[in-house]
């Protein structure tokens, strides 16, 4: 359970980057909405993150988080944002994830 805990986590941190990429997009009341987003799904996965690290290693669920996050990140700016999809960004990503699985596959 802790485990699909911290995978939700690492997900609102992919929502609360996006909100802030969309908030950088747009204006007035609608960047203020981005903001309130963004603060939400921070709030959301410091909660679960907090939670996951009473059971699991927090070397682990910390460098499984962020991993989740950076990897969840650069694919949506890939497909959101339009960055662009090299080689190397994808083949480090693809590296990222490899790490995590590792992580999780020798972490209790």
């Amino acid at each position: 359970m802790n485990w699909l805990l911290l995978i939700i986590a690492g997900l609102f941190e992919v929502a609360f980057a996006g909100c802030l990429g969309k908030a950088k997009e747009s204006s007035g009341s609608e960047s203020i909405y981005w903001y309130v987003g963004f603060i939400i799904c921070l709030f959301i996965s410091m909660i679960l993150l907090i939670k996951v690290t009473k059971e699991l290693p927090i070397g682990t669920a910390y460098a499984v988080w962020t991993g989740i996050g950076a990897v969840g990140t650069v694919l949506l700016g890939i497909i959101v944002f339009k960055e662009p999809a090299t080689f190397w960004r994808l083949f480090f990503i693809s590296t990222l994830i490899m790490s995590i699985v590792g992580l999780k596959t020798v972490s209790s």
